[in-house]
């Protein structure tokens, strides 16, 4: 104990307390490489936030060392400083090409700034994703079909980048896909992994379009491997579901001036006279088949008089 007490001792106690203070401030590049620092630890996260941080905290570490060898003339505190100067140039370096790694063409870097970076999803994650569906942009030309009623499968999970597509069932039209929408989420949604299917609508080009694809089996490896990303596709598969319901319920008619609510099965409500009529029946608005062809519908009880 009594060891202890006094290497802590020595420790506080070696060195005699200032009694008095230099006069004269210390030259300006030591309050350069000052405010170096301040404004170097004020980064942000991510790649660019990284390259922000090293590159000013760099920089303030060289100035500390150049005043450390003209001013104090400390062998000591130029070391230490240069050591952590090139330690900060270092990182620099290795952020700087993994940036450049992460580079995408230019219509998945317009994906990401649409799509995944309001989502606060990084690059490397959005990397993942990317070579997933192997880097390319498929092209479907105009009138050209994606999906053909009853007979294409469903073994994948594709995006729309540009154009428009035509979904309908029997020649009946249903609604449209448009840019940053999936095109076959829920044909995916009604499906467990080891299960498989086939469309039960049609899907048209009805402009030149470009979709991303990523292969039903090679994306369920992605998601076993890094839950993020499932739970990422899930809530954007289910955004996509609901936008999808949302615009048939806009065209479902019940008759007799009422229109079919998704939210409130129970009840209907006035229709907008501009609307043209569509009828749906309960069964079709089931988990899976939101774009399922609409049929008539019985009165189920409505509280609100024609």
């Amino acid at each position: 104990m009594g060891e202890n007490a006094s290497f802590w001792e020595s420790l506080i106690y070696a060195h005699p307390t200032c009694t008095t203070w230099k006069q004269e401030a210390e030259g300006s590049i030591y309050h350069l490489a000052s405010i170096l620092f301040i404004v170097g630890f004020m980064g942000g996260s991510g790649f660019f936030g990284l390259l922000y941080v090293f590159s000013l905290l760099g920089l303030g570490f060289l100035c500390s060392s150049v005043w450390a060898w003209l001013d104090v003339c400390a062998a000591d505190i130029f070391s230490w400083n240069f050591i952590l100067f090139a330690i900060c140039f270092v990182q620099f370096i290795y952020v700087t090409y993994q940036v450049r790694s992460v580079a995408f063409d230019r219509e998945f870097q317009e994906l990401y700034s649409a799509l995944f970076q309001p989502l606060g999803i990084s690059l490397t994650v959005y990397r993942k994703i990317v070579l997933c569906c192997d880097a390319e942009v498929i092209t479907l030309e105009k009138e050209h079909c994606y999906a053909m009623q009853g007979k294409t499968p469903i073994d994948k999970l594709s995006l729309l980048v540009s154009g428009r597509i035509r979904v309908t069932v029997d020649g009946e039209f249903l609604h449209y896909i448009f840019p940053l929408q999936f095109l076959d989420s829920p044909e995916w949604d009604s499906l467990r992994p080891t299960e498989e299917g086939i469309f039960q609508v049609t899907l048209t080009a009805e402009t030149d379009c470009r979709y991303v694809a990523w292969r039903r089996k090679k994306l369920y490896l992605l998601f076993a491997k890094h839950r993020f990303i499932s739970r990422l596709f899930s809530i954007l598969i289910g955004s996509d579901i609901a936008e999808k319901l949302y615009a048939l319920n806009d065209r479902v008619h019940v008759g007799q001036g009422f229109r079919y609510d998704i939210r409130l099965p129970n009840f209907y409500h006035v229709a907008l006279p501009e609307t043209p009529p569509v009828q749906l029946s309960h069964h079709h608005l089931q988990r899976g088949s939101p774009r399922r062809k609409p049929s008539g519908v019985t009165n189920c009880g409505s509280f609100l008089s024609p």
